[in-house]
């Protein structure tokens, strides 16, 4: 769209209004195949203007309704009010959720992501979707080298400790203006670690701020990223978190009655 990734992120937030019917049409095509549904891959589906605008819910609805299987992942204590539709999906196997815990200092959670939910209620969010029977999983992303990859293990554990099931990470990535930026914050927030952070992440990069390649850019390579590696798969297996991702039941996929004399239509052409 031709925004910067620092302050216009920051303050433009795009919604799509029609985000539900669209959905719908495109669920009840008569070509459509079910599979997956990934919410948040982008970006936090529970921003604050999801509290008045209701975008994530309402596609979250559409999607009870149809039976279509979705994974969410968050960092927002928000995901807690749609219980009412994740608890059901959850046990029924149609929905899993991960909660994205970056550390658990609230100094450093507050000056990394000033305006999302803090430690704690990341870890009652695991708990509330874990004890409505949803299965939750948590996301220690972006794991930074010389600044939170300390906290790797204690972050695992509080999450198991809180109900999760399985457990992910993503190291650093600092893509197009993203690496400014961060290099930007790095040296305002903590410019005692500005120096050492930034090695330790090139480190990871073979000696660059990004590697693009497909296969390597999620987790990096490198004898850094190999040791953040090993220590995730040890700490992982300790915790329980080392359970497979389930598949989620595409079975059981339907298109409502309130459809069908659309997908006659579909059938007639």
């Amino acid at each position: 769209m031709g925004l910067s990734p620092g302050l216009d992120f920051e303050s433009r937030i795009f919604v799509k209004p029609d985000a539900a019917h669209l959905l719908e049409q495109e669920l009840a095509h008569p070509k459509y195949v079910c599979k997956r549904i990934h919410v948040g891959g982008n970006t936090d589906p529970y921003q604050p203007v999801e509290d008045e605008r209701q975008t994530t819910r309402s596609l979250l609805q559409v999607m009870q309704r149809f039976n279509q299987p979705f994974s969410l992942i968050t960092k927002s204590f928000r995901v807690t009010r749609d219980l009412d539709i994740l608890g059901p999906m959850g046990r029924e196997n149609l929905a899993q959720v991960f909660i994205s815990i970056t550390t658990l200092d609230r100094s450093l959670a507050r000056a990394m992501e000033p305006r999302a939910s803090t430690p704690e209620r990341r870890l009652e969010a695991i708990k509330r979707l874990s004890d409505a029977g949803v299965p939750v999983g948590v996301g220690f992303a972006p794991v930074i080298p010389g600044l939170n990859d300390h906290e790797l293990e204690d972050v695992l554990k509080a999450a198991a400790k809180a109900g999760a099931s399985r457990a992910m990470y993503v190291t650093l990535r600092l893509p197009l203006e993203i690496k400014d930026l961060f290099r930007e914050w790095l040296e305002d927030a903590r410019p005692d670690r500005a120096k050492r952070v930034m090695s330790l992440a090139r480190q990871t990069r073979g000696g660059r701020d990004y590697d693009a390649d497909w296969s390597q850019r999620m987790k990096g390579t490198g004898p850094v990223a190999q040791l953040i590696a090993t220590r995730y798969r040890a700490a992982a297996r300790r915790y329980g978190l080392d359970q497979p991702h389930p598949l989620l039941d595409i079975t059981r996929f339907r298109v409502p009655p309130e459809f069908r004399p659309q997908m006659d239509l579909f059938d007639l052409a």
